[in-house]
């Protein structure tokens, strides 16, 4: 099997060094080198360019986001952001993805060493994911939109329509510009209440709904312990909380938990997924896209069965076909559907 190559670029020393002895022990793995800013990074991936890079923000000469950037505008190549100023789940971690960011790590400002090798198992995996990536399922430069937040408010949420009819959504690598591509069609007064995993950080979450909420003609927030599930809106999982949907009467709210790691992931699609077989059936639709692994394939498998209609994103459009595939694989999906009409499916549900 051939090796991932990877290159670092980092202007920490002790970054460079253990995520040189994480790379150069896993098989999986071919380490080409480091450099301690993005010049010095280009004159070296030059002789050899990899198929992935670990890149830092804050560096001389040229911040990572610029060398992004760069990157994306004239060699896409996968790139897993890793650094201190993506902490508190700031903008930066959002600016990141929307420029085409594959995956982002946080590290700490202090215990960086002990961190690193902790997170051995995360970064490997990032790594893993981003060079599954296809590259032509990513949008171009002049297809993102610039990150914003709106400072003007929307309807009370308080004031939306209770909803009978649910949709469930499930992504992970490559899903936050999925989910920019299917939410911003959404008409508010035409869609049903959504309730979205997309595995991300704690605190990620919330700046990712605000940047979401504003873009879209529906509302979109980070979702709370008991918020009711009203058309109009879609609450997304907060990082490292699961959510599972309960119904009452005809009415449906989320309850927000800890509970361990499913799938090694917490927020877990599959949590979501079975809690909306169980409490909507055939009232509810299943939607999976892109995303490294298996997490929600079995859930949705379940949605199917408890008469749901489901979906799954294409090989094609999809920046990783993982879990859709093995969503298909298992059996659990009615249609296979291009990202760009997987959005007519949910307008009118319901």
């Amino acid at each position: 099997m051939k090796k991932i190559k990877v290159f670092v670029v980092d202007d920490s020393a002790v970054v460079r060094q253990v995520l040189a002895e994480i790379f150069k022990s896993d098989s999986a793995f071919e380490f080409l080198g480091s450099a301690s800013d993005p010049i010095f990074a280009l004159d070296k991936m030059n002789n050899d360019w990899p198929d992935v890079i670990v890149l830092d923000i804050e560096m001389p000469r040229m911040d990572g986001l610029s060398f992004l950037k760069k990157i994306m505008s004239e060699r896409p190549t996968p790139v897993v952001i890793c650094s201190t100023l993506t902490t508190e789940g700031s903008d930066t971690a959002m600016i990141a993805m929307s420029l085409g960011a594959c995956e982002v790590i946080t590290k700490p400002k202090i215990g960086l060493k002990d961190f690193l090798h902790e997170s051995t198992i995360e970064l490997t995996d990032a790594v893993l994911a981003a060079a599954s990536v296809s590259l032509k399922a990513l949008p171009t430069q002049a297809d993102r939109k610039e990150f914003s937040i709106k400072t003007d408010k929307k309807q009370d949420i308080s004031q939306l329509q209770a909803t009978e009819k649910i949709v469930a959504i499930g992504t992970s690598t490559g899903g936050t510009i999925a989910l920019e591509e299917v939410l911003t069609k959404l008409p508010r007064d035409k869609t049903p209440g959504i309730v979205i995993v997309q595995h991300m950080p704690e605190k990620f979450t919330e700046t990712f709904a605000k940047r979401l909420d504003s873009i879209c003609d529906i509302s979109v927030k980070e979702a709370k312990d008991g918020d009711r599930v009203v058309r109009g809106l879609a609450l997304i999982a907060p990082g490292n909380r699961h959510m599972t949907v309960r119904r009452s009467g005809a009415q449906y709210y989320v309850e927000v938990n800890d509970g361990p790691l499913v799938n090694r992931h917490r927020p877990s699609v599959d949590v979501l997924f079975r809690s909306v077989a169980r409490q909507a059936g055939k009232n509810s639709k299943g939607i999976i896209m892109t995303g490294m692994g298996d997490d929600g394939a079995s859930g949705l498998h379940e949605m199917k069965e408890a008469g749901a209609d489901t979906i799954a994103q294409n090989e094609e459009t999809s920046v990783v076909f993982g879990m859709p595939k093995e969503a298909i694989k298992r059996g659990g999906v009615n249609h296979i559907l291009p990202l760009s009409e997987i959005y007519k499916t949910i307008v009118g549900y319901g």
